[in-house]
């Protein structure tokens, strides 16, 4: 995905369904959260923060921390300030981790969720993160494990009457840390030590309430894998694409609920002393 899409409509998207992306990471935040509060925080840095939910729940848990969440996208940021307007140790900033330097500032914990796939070069992002932390500074952040594993991704795509190929392993993109092998030595050539992987399968929600189905259709018409290309469809092909998204969404629903299987790695990391 394209760093100017985040910047723009994808951006947009995102900060105007920041309530339904949130519930539907909510069991995989759980953990990574538990994952990041682990150890005493001091200074904190979420990396492609959103609408700030990662960032709230660490500053309104450590009220003696600071923390400070940054992502290219100026809607996200909007909203992720407007959600901190009562905590006074939250900050947002639009700007690229990539090269961030915080002034006075060297976090002891670098946190992210789902925000790393897309660096256009991951080894000098790493570095610049590395290098701007406090010594011994924690690394946490999750990931989309293997595409397979993750059918709201595959199998929606699949639904597309001619779906796209898969973006290249290791191109950005939500996928592109799939490969432990990949990320380690993407971690490691930035200097980051004692690198750690936790699989984490959670429940991907995508509807709820008593029209868990049209809630969940709306949702992936509007975020997700298939989204681009459904809007590229003439109005019968894209009547039948909602059809079978509509029957592959019911099958997975449970009363007032429409969950997905989601499979995700919780990455830790040391910086050098």
């Amino acid at each position: 995905m394209d760093r100017s899409e985040w910047e723009g409509r994808v951006g947009r998207k995102w900060a105007e369904e920041w309530r339904r992306t949130d519930r539907s990471f909510a069991g995989l935040t759980d953990r990574l959260l538990a994952s990041a509060c682990a150890h005493p925080i001091s200074r904190a840095v979420d990396v492609g923060c959103g609408a700030g939910e990662l960032s709230l729940a660490l500053a309104r848990g450590r009220p003696d921390a600071e923390v400070i969440g940054l992502d290219i996208s100026e809607d996200l940021v909007e909203v992720a300030r407007t959600r901190a307007a009562n905590l006074g140790n939250a900050t947002f900033l639009v700007a690229d981790a990539a090269n961030w330097r915080g002034s006075h500032f060297s976090p002891d914990l670098v946190v992210s969720r789902h925000g790393v796939m897309f660096f256009s070069d991951p080894v000098s992002a790493f570095t610049n993160l590395a290098k701007a932390t406090a010594p011994a500074a924690r690394l946490v952040f999750s990931c989309f494990r293997d595409r397979a594993l993750n059918p709201w991704a595959e199998r929606l795509a699949a639904l597309l009457p001619d779906p796209a190929p898969p973006p290249a392993a290791d191109e950005p993109g939500p996928f592109a840390f799939a490969d432990r092998a990949r990320v380690v030595a993407i971690l490691g050539g930035a200097g980051w030590q004692d690198i750690a992987f936790e699989a984490v399968d959670f429940a991907y929600v995508a509807g709820m309430g008593e029209h868990a189905v049209d809630d969940a259709v709306s949702y992936f018409l509007t975020i997700g894998p298939a989204t681009r290309g459904a809007a590229q469809l003439g109005d019968t092909a894209r009547a039948e694409f909602v059809s079978r998204l509509r029957n592959y969404l019911a099958g997975n629903a449970q009363g007032d609920l429409v969950a997905l299987p989601g499979a995700a790695w919780i990455v830790t990391a040391r910086a050098a002393t």
